[in-house]
């Protein structure tokens, strides 16, 4: 075993890599967009939302609105 064997790609990450006809710009936006969407996500729905609504009034953003 040489020390080139220990430090080659793994052929099966190399095929899910590649897609056929998919020029290089197109394969960064693709892993850009697996990278955004493997972040944990705020929680949807429930307390949590409500919470996050009551905190701004309505009115909040003009106060020149109110007497």
């Amino acid at each position: 075993m040489s020390i080139d064997d220990d430090h080659a790609p793994a052929p099966a990450a190399a095929a899910v890599d590649e897609v056929p006809g998919e020029t290089p710009l197109q394969r960064a936006l693709r892993i850009k967009q697996a990278g955004i969407a493997a972040r944990p996500q705020p929680p949807r729905g429930g307390r949590f939302q409500r919470e996050q609504a009551a905190r701004v009034k309505s009115g909040a953003s003009r106060p020149w609105m109110s007497k």
